[in-house]
């Protein structure tokens, strides 16, 4: 079994005002790091204006003169200017790489500029050669601006997410222990508080109802557009919309812990959990800076050696230096992971463990959970067999009529079929429920009941057995309707398949891979569902604790496994995939458990993690082909390896190629959309 990192939510979760505090003083930190990296991109931008202006190199390539006595200690002063605000972050990210002693893109960028600056000041003071301010310049601008972009981007993905507190309610309905209610601030509640839920109000946090019952609209949150009907001892979340009855909920989780600020986590740990490409690209910076440096020292002592004045050899090894900045390596992956993160957050995917989501492109079998996953959790007439003298509608029509008076899945399911059938229901004078057996009530002059088989055995009442059979190997459920004692007709009813499902199993098949369906339900049903939805191979009969050695065997097989499923009796499964996915977003064990999380209980979102997490790939190697052939080619150019042949890289040429290489690499990022986008 795969060693999977469990990272329990409540761990994240701000239990006191000190931690909420510093959750806020770490995102204002953020924001402010963005705003600081702008602010010294544009007043670097506006300093080196005039420096671009006065340089020599740019006045000969443009064919005009600028000129005037002290122009070079102007330049200087800028440039000091440029180097030590503007220059700032790289230099201390540059200490900060060398005390760790891993040096990179900051180690290699902060000496880029530092040799390009000392070198170019000791030409004002007296060196001989030529000043390299305007490439300093246009080289720390472009950084900046890479940065914050790169900051911007990555920021994106959680302000997404973070304005779904937004449509969270500030204010509750507090009852207190008297039985009085005030109304107070969301965030003052604490668990156990109760909390008064009127009809047509948002819930603001997450509670058990105590008492009263409703429909509520999760949508929002799961993505279910049927309301869920909610009773006593059921779990509201906070975010979705009650739409009937009024009911009161004790307080389980308190605004920080609850369900959407569950979400906004998901989406941090996302993005803070290190991709395996990043890794590579990280080593590929670090290797970058040992190739620069000794790259940059061989240059100065060849050019040196070959008679070639010390400006010569100076300039040719800032070039190499300046050539070489990883900037477009180091934002390779990033801005390629923020998008994929923001485009992931977009549909519903919420991605916990970015390895495992990047593995996702090898998976061959997907191996899905029934109830809830494949299938609705909601019930539908299947068959209709009524006896003698009366006919299926008005079998319908009476059961209907029965059942409309209760909250009982199997009720809704045959009042839903009714209405699609556009029967007119007589509403009751009397309903009554009999424990656990059925339902009764008076339509017009006579009573009516609906019962299960067992209250038909216990009464004797005869009945077709044979049909009731074949019914209920199916794995339907079968319901009697009886008039004054009298058996007339029966009613099978089964789990609805999820108008997704055959589209998540045939796109599956065109990606070639296989899919597979895990239950515990009996062979007969699942044979059924697996036959209407495509599936290839059935495991039925298997008990949750069962369900996790059925993935290790595939494993074992060398097959690359994910397992889909609702979190909760699937989550050994889900652990010991190599992919985990919870379908159906809300639960804390869904969450716990898997790498991604999807929230809108869409099958076919299993497809589109596979497909994203291809396309991903894609465009991270992609990106470090852009970075790494750019260095490849411009690196043995900037040292002069063509100067024979009369070919030699400037280094104003070799900032803007660096530039160019990292402007391509931002673009191909943004390119990354979904299939469906």
């Amino acid at each position: 079994m795969k060693r999977k990192e469990q990272i329990k939510m409540h761990e994240h979760h701000h239990h006191n005002h000190h931690d909420e505090h510093s959750s806020h003083s770490h995102q204002h930190h953020h924001e402010h790091m963005i705003a600081d990296f702008k602010k010294r991109f544009y007043i670097s931008l506006v300093l080196a204006l005039p420096i671009i202006l006065l340089s020599d190199m740019i006045q000969s390539f443009f064919n005009y003169s600028l000129s005037f006595s002290g122009d070079h200690w102007i330049e200087l002063i800028l440039a000091s200017i440029i180097f030590f605000y503007g220059g700032w972050p790289f230099l201390t990210g540059a200490i900060d790489e060398l005390k760790q002693k891993s040096p990179g893109m900051m180690t290699l960028i902060g000496f880029a500029i530092t040799v390009a600056y000392v070198y170019s000041a000791a030409t004002v003071l007296g060196l001989e050669g030529h000043d390299l301010f305007w490439e300093l310049a246009t080289l720390i601008v472009i950084m900046l601006l890479g940065h914050w972009v790169e900051m911007k981007s990555v920021s994106k993905a959680s302000d997404s997410m973070e304005s779904l507190v937004e449509l969270m309610p500030q204010e509750a309905t507090k009852i207190d222990k008297e039985g009085n209610t005030e109304t107070v601030q969301v965030s003052e509640l604490q668990k156990g508080d109760h909390v008064l839920i009127k009809p047509g109000e948002k819930i603001p946090v997450d509670g058990i109802i105590l008492d009263g019952k409703s429909s509520v609209d999760e949508s929002m949150l799961t993505g279910e557009s049927v309301p869920v009907e909610k009773e006593i001892k059921d779990e509201a979340i906070g975010g979705s919309i009650n739409t009937s009855g009024s009911f009161t909920i004790e307080v389980s989780k308190t605004s920080e812990e609850g369900y959407l600020s569950q979400v906004i986590q998901l989406v941090k740990e996302a993005q803070e959990s290190k991709s395996k490409t990043q890794q590579l690209s990280d080593r590929a910076a670090k290797l970058l800076f040992y190739v620069a440096v000794a790259a940059g020292i061989i240059t100065f002592i060849v050019w040196l050696s070959l008679g070639y004045g010390l400006e010569e050899a100076m300039t040719r090894m800032v070039t190499v230096l300046v050539i070489s900045c990883p900037h477009a390596l180091g934002l390779a992956i990033p801005l390629v992971v923020a998008r994929s993160t923001y485009l992931s957050a977009q549909n519903g995917l919420f991605i916990r463990n970015r390895a495992s989501f990047e593995d996702a492109r090898k998976i061959d079998t997907v191996v899905f959970d029934k109830t809830g996953t494949l299938t609705k959790g909601e019930f539908a007439v299947t068959d209709i067999i009524p006896n003698e003298g009366i006919t299926e509608k008005e079998l319908l029509q009476k059961a209907a009529s029965i059942e409309s008076q209760s909250e009982h899945p199997i009720a809704a399911g045959i009042v839903a079929s009714a209405k699609q059938e556009n029967l007119r229901l007589t509403a009751p004078k009397t309903f009554d429920s009999i424990t656990g057996a059925g339902v009764k009530a008076k339509l017009e002059d006579s009573w009516l009941l609906a019962v299960s088989p067992g209250y038909m055995n216990k009464n004797n009442i005869s009945y077709d057995t044979d049909t009731f059979k074949k019914l209920s190997d199916a794995g339907k459920t079968v319901i009697f309707v009886l008039e004054e004692e009298q058996f007339i007709g029966m009613i099978a009813l089964a789990d609805q398949i999820k108008d997704s499902s055959k589209e998540a199993v045939s796109r599956l098949h065109e990606l070639g891979i296989e899919a597979q369906m895990l239950t515990g339900d009996n062979q007969t049903v699942a044979d059924r569902v697996a036959k209407e939805i495509g599936i290839d191979h059935v495991i039925a009969e298997v008990l949750p604790d069962q369900k996790a050695d059925q993935i290790k065997q595939l494993r074992t097989n060398k097959k690359r496994t994910a397992m889909t499923g609702d979190g909760i009796n699937d989550s050994p499964a889900l652990a010991t995939a190599d992919l985990g996915v919870a379908v159906g977003a809300g639960t804390d064990v869904a969450m716990e458990t898997a790498d991604i999380v999807l929230v809108n209980s869409n099958p076919v979102d299993v497809v589109s993690i596979i497909e994203l997490s291809r396309l991903t790939y894609r465009k991270m190697i992609q990106n470090l082909w852009w970075a790494a052939g750019y260095n490849i080619i411009a690196i043995p150019l900037a040292a002069g390896i063509l100067a024979p042949w009369g070919i030699v890289l400037d280094p104003a040429v070799g900032a803007i190629l660096m530039s160019l290489s990292t402007i391509i690499v931002a673009f191909n990022a943004r390119l990354l959309k979904t299939k469906d986008a």
